[in-house]
């Protein structure tokens, strides 16, 4: 039985924060760089070697969007296993965060666009199956009706 051979020899560990707002929108963003380019996802990134779980998810948000959160906390853990070349492994704490405010300035060399999306219209947007699962979890009602376009990405 043949190995099968990852991009890094490590499992990457990353935080994401589920921002909603107190209209109850989600704020999605457009990656412009790998992994997930292209597709919609919620801020976040990997955790640096030594660095707080939670500092980092603040970091990361304060990195790509430019906001300050609240975290409310743990929704899910999630695994991901890249497809195709980049074939990489990680492991993605899901949290649940509410934003100190809503002027979104987003770093345009992670982020194409960054959105506020009331809940009714996630389905509209291409994300990940790891995004669209914790979607379902946040909001009940889009998991019971799997109405969420997700990418196997």
């Amino acid at each position: 039985m043949t190995k099968k051979r990852y991009k890094k020899e490590h499992i990457v560990t990353s935080v994401v924060a589920v921002i909603v707002d107190d209209d109850g929108r989600v704020l999605l963003t457009r990656r412009s760089i790998p992994p997930f380019l292209d597709l919609w996802v919620m801020p976040g990134g990997k955790i640096d070697l030594g660095e707080p779980i939670l500092e980092a998810l603040k970091r990361e948000v304060h990195e790509e969007v430019g906001l300050e959160i609240d975290i409310k906390g743990l929704i899910d853990v999630f695994e991901h296993l890249t497809p195709g070349e980049e074939n990489c492994h990680f492991v993605i704490l899901y949290y649940r965060c509410r934003p100190l405010y809503c002027d979104v300035v987003h770093n345009e060399d992670e982020v194409a666009e960054a959105v506020w999306v009331p809940r009714q219209e996630l389905d509209g947007y291409a994300m990940p199956a790891g995004a669209r699962y914790i979607l379902g979890k946040v909001f009940p009602e889009l998991s019971s009706h799997n109405i969420l376009n997700d990418v196997d990405a």
